[in-house]
């Protein structure tokens, strides 16, 4: 299992390797404070912030953990948000999807469900994974009624798992989707997106 960058073609969504030539674009994307209001890291403000949060993640991808994407609109060609691989493990071929957020006008669309079909498919049809999770502060019901509508497995409630920039705990909701659960549910993204079968290979 080989996790290295590369590009995820949709319809809706390109996924491409983050980089510090998103900033600002992503920067204005990530402008209403909501978008922050449950993600590990805290609020991300101005081109500053995003520029140090690129920073991290791609250190974290030098490390071999995570795998960053900037998340691209296909019909206006801009930056739209972040999602990426994380707590990679070669050894276990598992990996969690994760760090995901969008501007507040690409929530409750097309764009969540097509993100999260690319990245199970590479997933578990090109790393050959096993077992996929995800994870959501307990609190986040948006966060966690869209992990479910994917069709993924709760597992359980990590209790105080996390402690975030303001001092407060967070327990955290767990997900997984195994190899051998992949067809249906791929079947299930299919149908909500409502590709054809000749859809699945254009690019």
């Amino acid at each position: 299992m080989k996790v290295e960058p590369v590009t995820l073609n949709g319809r809706t969504v390109r996924l491409v390797p983050l980089s510090q030539e998103h900033t600002s674009q992503l920067a204005a994307a990530g402008a209403d404070e909501s978008i922050w209001q449950y993600m590990r890291y805290g609020r991300v403000k101005g081109e500053e912030e995003m520029r140090a949060l690129i920073t991290r993640l791609l250190a974290w991808q030098d490390r071999g953990t995570d795998l960053p994407f900037t998340v691209f609109h296909r019909d206006s060609g801009i930056a739209i948000g972040m999602t990426r691989y994380l707590d990679i493990q070669p050894e276990n071929r598992g990996l969690e999807i994760g760090g995901t957020w969008y501007g507040v006008e690409y929530q409750r669309s097309a764009v969540n469900t097509e993100c999260k079909y690319l990245l199970l498919q590479h997933a578990f049809e090109n790393l050959d994974c096993i077992r996929v999770q995800f994870k959501a502060d307990e609190r986040n019901e948006r966060s966690l009624r869209a992990i479910e509508r994917i069709g993924a497995v709760r597992e359980g409630l990590f209790r105080d798992h996390m402690i975030l920039p303001n001092g407060s705990f967070r327990s955290s909701v767990f997900y997984s989707i195994l190899a051998r659960e992949w067809p249906a549910v791929k079947q299930r993204l299919i149908d909500k997106l409502g590709y054809n079968p000749a859809d699945q290979g254009e690019k």
